[in-house]
Parts: structure tokens; sequence; C-alpha cells
């Protein structure tokens, strides 16, 4: 069979197409020749409307199954649903080690929720990179809410988080000592922190802490923003999504979700340099073996790349 062209597959995505779905994102992840032209005639008033949901937090929280509850009350009120799975990579076939198939199953059969697990493979940039342009592709394909879930809390947990409009910590009851450590990273990254298993001992005192956490956020707007959900039991969700819309207007209509975007799309445009520039300077690092100081060598092959592009 002949491989798509890029005309096929935009076609294919205004049909919302899972297969052109799912090429045009590989287009961009394998940086093939046709993932500029997919890219630069997406509907952007499509990709404007759209709601970005980051979902994050530590192992165990419960976050996997608050995903899915929250993409359940989503069908209900007919939204078509993307969600972006980032994974933990295994080291030894480069793939997600949990997968969509895994942790999305009760979705699997709706052809309304679109799903695609990307995994770190230790490149951060990269995914970065790539999460955003999948963001972008699942938007044109009707996409009205789009969530990023990610796998622990760690730095490129967050640089992927940015890419979201409102982003839930989700906790749970129990993590003691980790929670303390985690308060300054709360501050900057997360719009609500959802504590889950909420009826679990130790969640209203675990509420009571974290009030104090997102005090100031709350006083600005008004909006509640620790929240108690028992996603098992389909519990504190309706409270939940509330807050989140109710988020969502206060952000489009004070410029911050614009604000938000430009910053996010100028951070993943930092990202694709370096992901672009790699391979280059990997070639650079084989064809010439340096013994110095990494940090010299750096400089050195920046230096010998810039002269050779001011030549050219």
């Amino acid at each position: 069979m002949a491989t798509p062209t890029s005309k096929e597959i935009l076609a294919g995505l205004l049909r919302q197409d899972p297969r052109a779905i799912g090429r045009a994102i590989s287009a961009v992840e394998n940086n093939s020749a046709s993932a500029a032209d997919i890219l630069s005639a997406l509907d952007q008033e499509a990709i404007e409307r759209i709601l970005v949901l980051g979902i994050t937090g530590p192992p165990g929280a419960g976050k996997s199954t608050l995903t899915s509850t929250i993409i359940r009350a989503l069908r209900k009120e007919k939204k078509r649903v993307g969600i972006i799975a980032v994974d933990p990579s295994s080291p030894i076939s480069g793939g997600a080690i949990l997968g969509d198939r895994i942790r999305m199953m009760d979705h699997a059969l709706d052809t309304d929720v679109v799903v695609r697990s990307m995994a770190t493979r230790g490149r951060l940039g990269g995914l970065c990179a790539s999460a955003g342009a999948a963001v972008r592709i699942m938007a044109a394909a009707g996409c009205e809410t789009i969530i990023i879930e990610t796998v622990g809390v760690g730095q490129s947990e967050m640089d992927i988080i940015r890419l979201a409009d409102i982003t839930l910590m989700i906790l749970a009851p129990g993590f003691g000592d980790d929670i303390q450590a985690m308060k300054a990273g709360l501050l900057e990254v997360a719009d609500f922190l959802v504590v889950n298993k909420s009826d679990l001992p130790g969640a209203d005192a675990l509420c009571m802490d974290m009030e104090q956490v997102f005090r100031d956020k709350q006083e600005k707007d008004g909006i509640h923003r620790v929240l108690q959900t028992v996603a098992s039991e389909n519990q504190g969700i309706d409270h939940l999504l509330a807050a989140i819309k109710a988020l969502a207007s206060h952000l489009e209509a004070s410029g911050i979700k614009a604000e938000r975007r430009h910053k996010a799309m100028d951070a993943e445009t930092m990202d694709w340099v370096m992901e672009l520039l790699r391979p280059q300077f990997i070639q650079a690092m084989t064809d010439k073996p340096g013994r110095q100081d990494p940090r010299i060598r750096a400089k050195e092959l920046i230096h010998e790349f810039s002269t050779i592009q001011h030549d050219e």
C-alpha cells in the first residue's frame, strides 16, 4: 500500500479518521517530510477553541482511574475527547511500558475518544515538541477536550504539563513526606489539587494542608482549588468538572489562556530547535571525537556549527 500523502492525511483529519490522526502524529514524531505540510494546514480556529487538561501526580494516586472517569463524564456531554498518555519507556524496546491499550480499555470501542500513548525514550525536548503537535492534530480532528496524562511528577512531567491550559495535580492520602517535598512545585504548576481516594483515612487532613498551599489562587478568582474525589466510585467528578469549566471561562475572559498558550508555543519552539539540531551535533561528535571537558567541547561544537551556517 502506498504511503498516504499529506493531502490525504489532512482530508482524513477532517473526516475524524483515527488512522489519519495516528499517521499525522507519527509523521511529526519521525520528522517525516510531510510533517510541515500537515502542521501548517491545521485549522487554527479549532486549536484555539479546545481545552487542554493536564493530569499529573505520583504513581498510586489513581490518575488513570480519574482520567477514565473524567472521559466518561465528558462523553455524556457528547464531547469528543483526545488523550495523550505519556509513559516511561522500556529500556529494551524503547516503547511505552504501560501503554494506552491497558490504561484506556474502557473507551477502546468509542470512536469519539482518541488515545495516543507517547513513550519518553529519554527524549524530554523531543517528547514535549511531539506532544504539542499531537494536541493540535487532535484538535483539527474534532477533539474538544484533550487530556495529557503523565506518570510521576519529575521535571519531564512538569515540562510536558506546561502544554496544558489547566493542570490537575492528583494526590491520595498516605504519601507523607513526599507531599511536603512537592509543595513548591504544586504552587508553580497546578491549578487544582485533587485528593483522590478521599474515602481513605487522612483525606480531610490532607485537604486542610493543601488549602493553605492554594489559598492565594482561590482568593484571586473565588474558584475552589482543592477538591476531593473517589474516582473508582464516580464521587466528586461532577463538582470537579464544574470547577474546571468555571476556571476555563475565567482564563478565557481574562486573557490568561492566550498568554499561557503563547508561552507554551515559545517553549515548544525551543524544544523543536534542540530536537532538530540533535542529529547534527551527534554526527559532529562522531566525526570529531574529543576528550576535553564536555562543556568546553559543547561550546566548540556550537561555535563550529554557527561558523558553518554563517559561511553558507
